[in-house]
């Protein structure tokens, strides 16, 4: 063999002496595989810095149909039936053994119920038991508080009860607040509830009601507003304006509504445009039948001689409100409310329900806010919208935020809130950006008309003695900032704070809130005005910056923060880094599920609705990152995580993004799921600030 053949074959030998086995991946750094970003690049790619030793390659997952499948078949296309079909399937399902009668179910006792063998719901409590799925583990959340369970037969817990036959005895103790009474929803529903103070302002303030009517019935209306009675001296039928209480808002009625823009403008103020326009020819039409026909007599009798703006109001009113003399309070008679440095929970959609709040009072919130209700809504007696103004006793400095896109619809909301509520304070959006609420003129949509903001802020803050706040973005278009020019008058309209989210409109979610923008709002706004800041608070380091970045920002608002790790307001209180183990999230869980179980029921029902609220509040913890898997702390919001595992199989199972993982999860804690359960995110929470509409 030649010696350069034989120096050529040693030196081959040698080098594949060296080269590690073909089985174990080459850590070396190659053409093909560039080394690794340090921390520094990463965050500054808004990558999550995750310690090396914690990565792992993506997982392999089922198709997008299986997603949040619960036995991960295909998924199932529901069958389309009418509504006489949907309403018979009903009827028999609510016959059926598994729809036990309530008051049956509550003292175990058939006779207990009133309506006998008339009633709609079966009376058989052994068939019932028969087939009623086994207890789920754990205790009742009612009988762990040594009070008797409301739902008594039908709790899922109902072996741990003490008392199974609750004939005698005092049930659970009611700690919730602000519920519908039945006979002020009956008197929303007939469009006979009135509101005094409110319609008293919008006449004071010079807004004009337009009202759209159909050709063939604008006689009859100003015949209506005159007598009240048709050519034969019959009373005159009026429609009802409010639809049923499940009804859904009539679309085509906005869009009159804001084609009615341009219609000419009174005391240099807006057009103030009714939503339901009988509502008030109604109320005036029973004040007629009240006093006779004629002129309305608007005569009060009260102590006080001295009418305020020499308005009178009536005196004769069918619902609970008070008929006082309307008068306009100087903020300083006004309730003083104090937001500084205060830790303020944000009214979140969908997962900020009263179950929430309460675990968030428990971790160190100090104000916590409702989620935002439709005043259309509430103004209907929606029951539904009315649940989202309840407030637990344990929540000392509450108050709830309303949406509404005319000066007269929302005073009217205020004073009904006013009325029936117990609340600290009144909070209206201005900056909700969501396209329904966009699209009837509300929300962020308000953004672009400032002297609607000043019309409904006026009206709102003089039927009130409550402090009144509003919340803003930084405009409607990226670019266009105008909150500036909003924050240096609203206090003069009668608000008493307003919170500032740091981005626009067509921002939604995405990019960063400019806080910039935040400290020049407050440096604008009077010092009596407290500015609340509001965006990427996400660490006690970002609060700390926040509020002692700008001398006037009272304190910051916390909302996704609070949704991904909601135990933020103790990192605060205690200014630290909490890294959490997964056995302390899984005990901050079960903590939301007795909340949950107490306030919709530990009936069947009851479980499957606390079931449904932790998921969607699952669908953002999952984006939390422990504090010990990264290599540079605080989290930030923005920030895309790789594929990675947790320190145990808890953590790995509570950071998955997968639906499938979420309701696992649930099954922990509230038992398996029913059969063909299936659960997609309301929100796409795990969409990294997606820019949507533009």
């Amino acid at each position: 063999m030649p010696p350069h053949r034989a120096a050529t074959m040693a030196a081959t030998a040698a080098a594949a002496a060296a080269a590690p086995p073909a089985d174990l991946p080459d850590s070396s750094p190659t053409a093909s595989s560039p080394p690794r970003p340090s921390p520094e690049e990463l965050v500054a790619r808004a990558v999550a810095p995750v310690k090396p030793a914690f990565l792992r390659p993506p997982p392999v997952r089922d198709a997008p149909k299986d997603e949040g499948k619960a036995n991960g078949g295909g998924a199932v296309v529901a069958e389309k039936k009418s509504k006489r079909q949907l309403k018979r399937e009903r009827k028999q399902e609510q016959k059926s053994s598994s729809h036990l009668c309530i008051e049956v179910g509550k003292s175990g006792n058939v006779s207990s119920c009133k309506y006998g063998d008339s009633c709609r719901f079966s009376h058989d409590i052994d068939a019932y038991l028969a087939q009623k799925p086994a207890d789920l583990e754990g205790m009742c959340p009612f009988t762990s508080l040594d009070q008797l369970c409301p739902y008594g037969l039908t709790c899922r817990f109902l072996g741990t009860h003490k008392y199974i036959h609750a004939a005698s005895g005092n049930l659970s103790e009611k700690h919730e607040i602000n519920a519908l009474n039945k006979d002020i929803q009956k008197l929303l529903w007939k469009n006979k509830y009135k509101f005094p103070k409110a319609s008293a302002q919008i006449k004071l303030l010079g807004l004009k009601e337009v009202i759209k009517s159909k050709p063939d019935a604008a006689n009859d209306d100003k015949k209506v507003n005159h007598d009240n009675l048709d050519g034969n001296g019959d009373e005159k039928k009026e429609p009802l304006c409010n639809p049923p209480v499940n009804a859904e808002c009539d679309s085509t009625l906005c869009e009159e509504l804001d084609r009615s823009e341009g219609e000419p403008l009174i005391d240099n103020s807006i057009t103030c445009v009714e939503p339901r326009p009988t509502k008030k020819s109604k109320v005036e039409s029973d004040e007629i039948d009240k006093h006779g026909a004629g002129t309305l007599n608007t005569k009060v009798e009260s102590e006080d001689p001295n009418l305020s703006n020499g308005l009178e109001v009536p005196s004769n009113n069918a619902s609970s409100c008070r008929t006082d003399l309307i008068t306009t309070p100087h903020l300083r008679e006004k309730k003083i409310i104090d937001f500084r440095e205060k830790l303020y929970l944000a009214p979140l959609t969908t997962v900020g329900n009263l179950p929430f709040r309460r675990l968030c009072k428990t971790l160190g919130a100090d104000i916590t806010c409702g989620e935002m209700a439709m005043c259309t809504n509430l103004l209907q007696g929606q029951a539904s919208e009315w649940a989202l103004l309840r407030r637990h006793s344990s929540e000392d400095f509450f108050g709830v935020q309303i949406c509404g896109a005319y000066p007269d619809t929302v005073a009217r909301t205020v004073e009904l809130v006013d009325n029936e509520c117990s609340v600290d304070f009144i909070d209206i959006n201005m900056g909700c950006p969501i396209d329904i609420v966009v699209n009837k003129g509300a929300g962020s949509s308000l953004l672009t008309k400032p002297m609607r903001i000043k019309s409904i802020v006026q009206a709102a803050s003089t039927v009130t003695e409550k402090p009144l706040t509003v919340k803003v973005r930084t405009a409607f278009f990226e670019g266009r900032n105008r909150a500036d020019s909003i924050v240096s008058d609203i206090y003069d309209w009668g608000a008493s704070a307003i919170t500032v989210h740091g981005r626009s409109r067509q921002q939604r979610y995405s990019k960063l809130a400019d806080w910039d923008y935040i400290y020049q709002c407050a440096q604008k706004a009077p010092d009596q005005l407290h500015v609340v800041g509001n965006g990427d608070v996400f660490s006690f380091t970002d609060w700390n910056k926040h509020v002692s970045g700008c001398s006037k920002i009272s304190t910051c608002m916390i909302a996704r923060g609070a949704l991904i790790k909601p135990w933020i307001f103790t990192e605060i209180k205690e200014q630290r880094h909490w890294d959490i183990t997964s056995g302390e999230r899984f005990n901050i869980l079960k903590d939301f599920v007795s909340f949950g179980l107490e306030h919709w029921g530990s009936d069947s029902k009851g479980v499957e609705t606390t079931r449904y609220f932790l998921l969607e509040w699952l669908s953002y913890t999952c984006r939390y990152i422990p504090v010990g898997l990264l290599d540079v702390i605080p989290q930030r919001l923005n920030w895309r995580p790789p594929s990675y595992c947790g320190r145990d199989d808890l953590e790995t199972l509570m950071i998955s993004d997968s639906a499938a993982d979420w309701i696992r999860i649930s099954e922990m804690l509230l038992g398996k799921v029913p059969e063909g359960f299936t659960f997609t995110p309301k929100h796409k929470s795990n969409a990294y600030d997606r820019a949507e509409n533009g």
